[in-house]
C-alpha cells in the first residue's frame, strides 16, 4: 500500500504532467513553438520549474498525438510540417470527410445528432472567441470536436480512426488557414460555420447524397484557401528574397 507521501509524489508529478502538456500541446497548435523546434528536456524543465520526468512523460503524450517526434538518439523536435504534402494531405481530408458525414447521416442516432448539434454550437462560441482574441485555439480545438463527433456518429471505427488521424495532421494547418481569412475585414462566425450547417442539416434530414455533397464542398473550400494562402506566401516570400539581393 502506497504511503500518504509517495502518493502525493504521484499527484505532483501527474498534475505537472499535465501542465506541460498542455502548454506545450497549446504552443505547438499555436505555431508558437515552430515545426522542426527541438525540445530539450533540460530546458524545458527550468521552464516549469520541474524533474524531467514529468517532462518526458508529457512529450510521450504529445508524440502520441503526432505533435512531437522522439528521435532515436532521444532528442524531441516539434513535429515538421512537410508542405509539399499538402496536397496529398487536402485529398486525403476530402475523401474521409465525405464518407464519415455520408454515413453519420445513415447511422446517427437522436443522440449522435444531439452531440453534433451540440458541437456545432460549441464551433460557434469557439470561432467567435478567435474572432474577439485573435487566438486561433479555440477555433481549432472546437472545429476538430465538431468533425469527431460525426465520425463517431457514422459507426464505423476504422473510418473514425483514419479522419481523426488525419484530422491531428491539419490542426496547425488550421492556425494557418485562420490567420489568413482575418485578412478580410467582413469575416464573421456564419461564415466561418456555414459549411458545417449545411453537413448538419442534411445529416438531420437523413439525407446521404447531401451530407457528402456538403462535406466535400466544406473540404473543397479549405482546401482554396489554404493554397491561396500557399501562394500568397511563396509570392512574399520570394519578393523579400529579391530585395535582400538588391
Amino acid at each position: 500500500m502506497a504511503t500518504p507521501v509517495a502518493l502525493e509524489t504521484v499527484q505532483q508529478k501527474e498534475t505537472g504532467s499535465a501542465r506541460v502538456y498542455t502548454q506545450l500541446r497549446q504552443d505547438i497548435l499555436r505555431v508558437a513553438l515552430a515545426p522542426g523546434s527541438p525540445l530539450d528536456e533540460v530546458g524545458l524543465s527550468d521552464r516549469f520549474g520541474l524533474s524531467r520526468s514529468p517532462i518526458r512523460e508529457a512529450l510521450v503524450r504529445l508524440s502520441s498525438e503526432g505533435l512531437v517526434h522522439i528521435l532515436p538518439n532521444r532528442s524531441t523536435i516539434v513535429a515538421p510540417m512537410d508542405m509539399q504534402s499538402v496536397p496529398e494531405f487536402l485529398d486525403s481530408l476530402d475523401l474521409l470527410q465525405r464518407v464519415t458525414t455520408r454515413s453519420a447521416a445513415h447511422f446517427r442516432t437522436e443522440e449522435d445528432l444531439r452531440e453534433i448539434v451540440a458541437a456545432q454550437r460549441g464551433y460557434e462560441a469557439g470561432a467567435q472567441h478567435s474572432l474577439d482574441t485573435d487566438d486561433s485555439l479555440p477555433m481549432i480545438e472546437s472545429n476538430y470536436a465538431f468533425h469527431m463527433a460525426i465520425a463517431r456518429a457514422g459507426k464505423n471505427r476504422y473510418f473514425t480512426g483514419f479522419y481523426q488521424r488525419v484530422l491531428d495532421e491539419g490542426r496547425r494547418m488550421l492556425h494557418f488557414h485562420f490567420a489568413f481569412q482575418r485578412s478580410d475585414p467582413g469575416l464573421t462566425v456564419e461564415k466561418l460555420a456555414e459549411g458545417h450547417t449545411e453537413m448538419v442539416e442534411a445529416i438531420r434530414a437523413r439525407d446521404a447524397d447531401r451530407a457528402e455533397q456538403a462535406a466535400h464542398a466544406h473540404a473543397m473550400q479549405f482546401k482554396g484557401r489554404f493554397m491561396q494562402y500557399l501562394d500568397r506566401s511563396i509570392a512574399s516570400e520570394m519578393r523579400l528574397g529579391t530585395n535582400a539581393q538588391q
